[in-house]
């Protein structure tokens, strides 16, 4: 017993440790990586100041209370609605520094900040209680290097290596028509005061943003994975890596079904196998793609019904085989109707010609004078199909590998014509069955696609470069302004 508990417990610790591991450890848990290059870093650069203008923007200011004391009395003073206006931000460059976080400088930060100031002066001979609006004008440089790291399953920025430079703070009381000694006495309480506050929130708001930012893009790629009851977890096995020429993150790649999550734990990842040619590439396993294979099996999304001018539109592709009469009196008949199915869980692998799927497949021809079908067979199929994406459409081409019709019946019995009716069904598949289901796996698929938001992007020359055992996809892009946008407008509410 003690040992069983030992065991369960260690079992426990590995479980809860995967979570997030060393990247060598993590490998094997990977079902999916991100590898976003340098050059898609110059891409995402030209919005940082966007984002750092939202910072700003967003950012509380709190009230500072205090007092000083001069000549025969003590100023009691403070600092009330400090806001922010007139903010503009110059450049952002940033640098990939390998196995410590990234530099961002900002330079060229305008802003002014307005708010009022409340002061009391008191002393045996005077006691003077006033408010004055100000407004700082500042000129501002930023530097932040962020650190990326593994928390609570997702990627997490670190940005409290934060340093803002004032390279100008002007007071401007009431537009200078105050005496004089006030604003020498509040020039550098003020200042100071402003640098302090400043600081401390625009570092603090930064670090929010940049989770907030960080956690929206897990959310919009999860939601992108996700369909009715079928989701993928991707939360990361490891922090990411940094390099000098690429940041590369890894995920787990559990297909989530009817709330049970699939299971890698022999992930065959390894850094090597990942271009670095293009600006962002993706490596996904065959422990994530065969589950979701399976997933849409058990969700029922492997049928279909034809009939009425399709089906007969279907079976006017020629072919060598002669078609038994027996099928042209079923398909005469008024209210015909094939139904195809897949009667067993589809096995999904991917070797460098492309990606492997077997099943088989169950197919009914239905009439409507009949309560039992005309023709029901199976056939044990497995093709190889290779899959792009252009002009915002995806491709698949599939080649038969093998096929076998494995169960035949008909409402008529075994007859002398079943051998012919077998081998005219067996060259159906190849001809007509197998591009049939490509024909409406194409524009399904890609109309899935841009229910989550694929066509908003600019994608440039993607390719699907399929090798053992997982895929690799490839491409480049442009600044994806529409998600951006959507951020901008979570942060700022």
């Amino acid at each position: 017993m003690e040992r069983s508990a030992a065991l369960l417990l260690v079992l426990a610790l590995v479980n809860v440790s995967c979570c997030c591991l060393d990247p060598p450890a993590a490998y094997r848990f990977t079902g999916a990586v991100c590898r976003l290059t340098y050059p898609a870093a110059v891409v995402l650069n030209e919005k940082t100041t966007e984002v750092i203008q939202a910072a700003f923007q967003h950012a509380k200011y709190p009230s500072i209370e205090g007092q000083r004391s001069i000549g025969f009395g003590t100023v009691k003073y403070g600092f009330h609605n400090l806001e922010i206006h007139n903010l503009s931000i110059g450049k952002s460059e940033f640098e990939l520094k390998e196995n410590e976080g990234i530099g961002i400088s900002i330079s060229n930060v305008s802003a002014v900040f307005k708010g009022t100031i409340n002061y009391g002066y008191g002393s045996w001979l005077l006691d003077l209680k006033q408010s004055v609006d100000f407004e700082v004008e500042s000129q501002i440089d930023l530097v932040i290097n962020p650190k990326l790291y593994c928390g609570k399953g997702k990627v997490a920025a670190d940005t409290s290596d934060c340093y803002l430079t004032f390279h100008k703070l002007k007071l401007l009381l009431q537009g200078d028509r105050e005496p004089g000694w006030l604003k020498r006495m509040f020039t550098d309480i003020v200042t100071f005061t402003v640098k302090l506050v400043v600081k401390s929130q625009i570092c603090k708001e930064i670090n929010n943003v940049s989770n907030i930012l960080a956690d929206f893009i897990q959310e919009q790629a999860e939601q992108f994975l996700s369909d009715g009851d079928i989701g993928v977890d991707i939360s990361v096995t490891s922090s990411p890596i940094i390099k000098s020429d690429y940041i590369e993150s890894y995920h787990k790649g559990l297909v989530i079904y009817n709330n049970t999550k699939s299971d890698l734990s022999t992930s065959v990842f390894n850094p090597s196998q990942l271009p670095e040619n293009r600006m962002l590439n993706f490596w996904i396993s065959d422990g994530l793609l065969d589950p979701l294979m399976s997933a849409a099996h058990h969700d029922g999304r492997l049928i279909r019904n034809i009939s009425g001018t399709e089906l007969t539109d279907l079976f006017q592709t020629e072919l060598s085989s002669a078609r038994p009469e027996v099928l042209n009196k079923w398909l005469s008949s008024e209210g015909t109707m094939l139904k195809a199915r897949s009667v067993s869980v589809p096995h999904l692998w991917t070797t460098t010609e492309g990606t492997s799927v077997r099943s088989v497949a169950g197919v009914e021809l239905l009439l409507d004078s009949q309560d039992m079908p005309a023709l029901y067979f199976e056939t044990d199929v497995t093709v190889i199909v290779n899959a792009s994406y252009a002009e915002k459409k995806l491709i698949l081409k599939a080649t038969a590998e093998r096929i076998s019709i494995t169960k035949i019946s008909t409402s008529e019995g075994p007859t002398e014509t079943e051998e012919n009716l077998r081998s005219y069904l067996q060259e159906a598949v190849e001809k007509m069955g197998i591009p049939k289901v490509i024909s409406y796996l194409e524009p399904e698929l890609t109309a899935l696609m841009d229910e989550q938001g694929l066509n908003l992007f600019d994608l440039i020359n993607p390719e699907v470069l399929p090798q053992d055992g997982y895929v690799i996809v490839q491409l480049d892009f442009g600044f994806p302004q529409h998600l951006l946008v959507e951020f901008l407008k979570r942060t700022l509410n």
